[in-house]
């Protein structure tokens, strides 16, 4: 292999901040925000050009999932969707950026978070690239709300990808909007297993029939907007993530799968005879890469027990094991989403936050500390959003008190949060 030895250069530092927030998903811009909250100074570097990650670039079709409680549910009333979790991203889009601006938080868009800088395993910051260059920025405290994880690695925590039997990671996904659709006729099968009935088979078989492979599964989500449909259809496999490669790849062939899935959508589906695409989002949907070694991984039992944590700055999140099929499409055999049992709730413990080896920084988002099963409830944006409002809580306490975050008192990370309505 040849090799290009890069000279070394000075790197000029653009910002030094008591936090540094590295991603702007649900989890991300949660964090940004009630650091801020809390009167210390809040860096958020974002590589797209808006915040909001899936919710918004990502074109998602509603808040998946839930939590009771805390930042999620302010997000929700801010929205004007305390009883309705479907997403209008470029509202959400507008509604992000004022909610950091009010908090404080400075924020850098169009900006890739490259490297770690570390020393005798402490994160010090981490070195962005962008427009402006190669920069440096230097933080008491780094949160790597990444999805992938990207700084954690690079900063040395040990991580698996996928499942652990095999490394295999769910699919992608490229999400879509049709007009056009008839919302008195029209149908919208809301997981893999809604087989209903749609006068020609049953509509999840009929999707596998006659859409082509890897795609064929049919969920169809109502929008906010009259005749609107989001559509959560398309399907990548064998895809890493963490690969640009992959990225383009599966966005190449997610985009190919769209225009016969509105022709499978005009002729099988009630409503949806004359519907046509409007939209499609600027990012790919990742859902699995990396799942990093924390101080406890969160597991299927303690997600199946409903498990009460000591140490829990999450509380009553909700979900399934929403497994997508690694090898195919529709729901993976480990899956279980429409006849989930556990309707409890299940706590999340700080130390999922908190990784192993590597100190000032914290994790938060679907690259927290835990098992592929466990993930598969986890990852979803109502749950990262709660995640996130601990991390950034825990990362001001941290500098405040001039202590490294696996030594914070978890108690006081608690008291704030159900200051701001989370309970067990």
């Amino acid at each position: 292999m040849n090799y290009y030895i890069e000279p070394s250069r000075r790197l000029q530092i653009k910002a030094k901040v008591d936090v540094l927030v590295l991603g702007g998903g649900p989890a991300g811009f949660s964090a940004a925000v009630n650091a801020a909250r809390q009167g210390v100074s809040v860096m958020l570097v974002e590589q797209a050009g808006d915040v909001g990650g899936v919710a918004t670039t990502g074109m998602m079709s509603h808040w998946t999932g839930g939590t009771r409680g805390g930042f999620y549910e302010e997000i929700l009333k801010r929205s004007g969707d305390v009883n309705d979790k479907r997403i209008d991203p470029e509202q959400l889009k507008t509604l992000m950026l004022e909610m950091l601006e009010e908090a404080g938080a400075i924020l850098q868009l169009y900006t890739f978070a490259f490297d770690a800088i570390v020393d005798d395993n402490t994160m010090k910051g981490v070195i962005i690239e962008s427009k402006s260059g190669r920069e440096a920025v230097l933080a008491k405290v780094t949160i790597d709300c990444t999805g992938d994880g990207d700084i954690a690695a690079k900063a040395g925590v040990p991580y698996a990808k996928g499942r652990e039997r095999d490394g295999k990671m769910q699919p992608m996904t490229l999400m879509f909007k049709v007009a056009g659709v008839d919302m008195d006729r029209a149908v919208f099968p809301g997981c893999f297993e809604d087989n209903l009935n749609i006068g020609k088979g049953d509509i999840q078989d009929l999707g596998k029939e006659n859409i082509p492979f890897p795609a064929g599964h049919v969920l169809l989500y109502r929008s906010p907007i009259p005749g609107v449909v989001t559509c959560n259809m398309t399907n990548a496999i064998d895809v890493d993530g963490t690969r640009s490669e992959d990225l383009t790849k599966a966005t190449i062939l997610c985009r190919r799968q769209i225009e016969p899935i509105v022709a499978f959508l005009r002729e099988f589906v009630p409503g949806y005879e004359n519907c046509y695409v409007i939209s499609s989002a600027s990012v790919i949907g990742v859902r699995e890469t990396r799942h990093f070694k924390g101080e406890y991984t969160l597991t299927e039992e303690d997600i199946l027990q409903a498990r009460v944590f000591d140490d829990w700055v999450v509380t009553k999140a909700y979900f399934n094991f929403d497994v997508h099929n690694v090898s195919g499409n529709g729901l993976d055999e480990t899956g279980v989403q429409k006849h989930f049992g556990q309707s409890q709730g299940y706590t999340i413990p700080y130390r999922s936050l908190v990784p192993v080896h590597i100190d000032n920084l914290l994790l938060a988002g679907r690259n927290i500390s835990g098992t592929h099963m466990a993930h598969s409830n986890y990852r979803v944006m109502p749950i990262c959003a709660n995640m996130g409002q601990a991390a950034g809580i825990a990362a001001a306490l941290a500098v405040k008190e001039n202590i490294v975050p696996r030594m914070l008192d978890v108690e006081k990370i608690q008291q704030i949060l159900k200051e701001n309505g989370m309970t067990l």
